[in-house]
């Protein structure tokens, strides 16, 4: 048996709710610092970050919440938080497991709101930490079915879209499959569906445009979309308001604070272009506010990607030689650079470079950022 990976989990951004992010004496962080997390010593698997709470699982199994929510309950498997419930998978006696939903405020006693058995976990590759990734929450085990935040919370999937991951946004739902296709569903008023129209959606829909094209990941924002290939491509796609995106904003170039030149690379057919600014060559730059299809990124260094996470108006990318870049919005620090700077291109976060440290994963929140990372030449 290989040896398992050991590391430590940094957090950045918002914590103005005593989340245990870094040193947690701050309302804000502008730089990872090693996660505060509850319960000194807890080996984390697993964060989930609401907008004024976040839950963490450790490798034992116990789930405990930080900031505006607070409790703790062992013997759990995963946990998923949101600002209208959370979520806990439990061990039953048996094989199977027992889905709770819980209210925030509950601090995890009583009754939950709602709990029903599910079927035995496929067995699958394990992430930083030992945490399945196979049906990971909001995707349930046997990717039969996924929780909603609103009731009902247990809603079915069609079993011929063979689920490996799902991500819900604010309005919206990505669902990887099997063999690496992308289905959308939800609202379309941001374009956040991908499908080259601002209508809703009601039943998953496949993204032809990526047909042809197998994705490794998916990942959900406020309003907007990312996904990875199998290839280390990434592909963006929605609102673009903070320049979540990577493409340009007016929002930024007003504040003047639009990098014009570090990651190229972009395709922008189909953009709502609002406005016009002068580049670097004297010509119009449009600005994007929405981009309804699937617009093609390159990282800095042609760096490929292999991990991606989306906060409310942020995006978060690991690359495959474990370092992390970071663009949107900033008010909060959840950038990681240092600063509260909002940025419409990728940028490097030093941090982990100059600390001799290799992302392995990362996690946003809507407003913060965690990142498990080990020493570089450790696996």
């Amino acid at each position: 048996m290989a040896e398992e990976r050991t590391g430590v989990w940094f957090g950045f951004g918002f914590c103005g709710f005593g989340q245990a992010l870094g040193s947690g004496r701050r309302r804000q962080v502008h730089s990872p610092e090693p996660l505060g997390a509850p319960g000194a010593g807890v080996d984390i698997c697993r964060v989930s970050a609401s907008w004024s709470y976040t839950a963490f699982l450790s490798r034992g199994g116990r789930a405990e919440l930080s900031g505006s929510a607070s409790g703790a309950v062992g013997g759990c498997r995963d946990a998923w938080a949101s600002e209208a419930l959370l979520v806990v998978l439990r061990a039953g006696p048996g094989p199977g497991a027992e889905l709770q939903v819980w209210s925030p405020g509950s601090a995890l006693c009583g009754k939950p709101l709602w709990a029903q058995t599910v079927v035995p976990e496929a067995a699958g590759e394990l992430g930083p930490g030992g945490e399945a990734q196979a049906g990971v929450l909001p995707l349930l085990p046997g990717a039969c079915a996924y929780v909603s935040p609103r009731p009902p919370f247990c809603r079915p999937l069609a079993p011929e879209l063979r689920a490996r991951r799902l991500e819900l946004g604010t309005e919206h739902a990505l669902l990887l499959d099997a063999a690496g296709q992308v289905f959308s569903w939800g609202s379309g008023r941001h374009g956040q569906l991908g499908h080259g129209t601002l209508e809703a959606v009601l039943e998953p829909r496949l993204l032809e445009v990526l047909q042809g094209l197998p994705m490794a990941e998916v990942a959900a924002g406020g309003w907007h979309s990312v996904c990875v290939s199998e290839t280390g491509d990434i592909y963006t796609w929605g609102w673009n308001e903070s320049g979540q995106l990577a493409l340009p904003s007016r929002s930024l170039a007003e504040e003047g604070r639009t990098v014009t030149k570090e990651a190229t690379g972009l395709t922008v057919d189909g953009s709502e272009v609002k406005g016009a600014a002068e580049g670097e060559d004297g010509a119009p730059a449009p600005f994007i506010a929405v981009q309804p299809f699937p617009a093609l990124l390159d990282l800095p260094l042609d760096s490929d990607a292999v991990k991606a996470s989306c906060g409310s108006r942020h995006t978060a990318v690991v690359t495959r030689t474990g370092e992390l870049y970071t663009w949107g919005w900033g008010k909060y620090g959840q950038l990681g650079h240092k600063d509260t700077t909002s940025l419409d291109r990728p940028h490097r976060v030093e941090y982990f470079v100059d600390n001799q440290l290799q992302v392995k994963a990362v996690t946003c929140g809507p407003w913060n950022t965690y990142v498990y990372a080990v020493e570089k030449g450790k696996s």
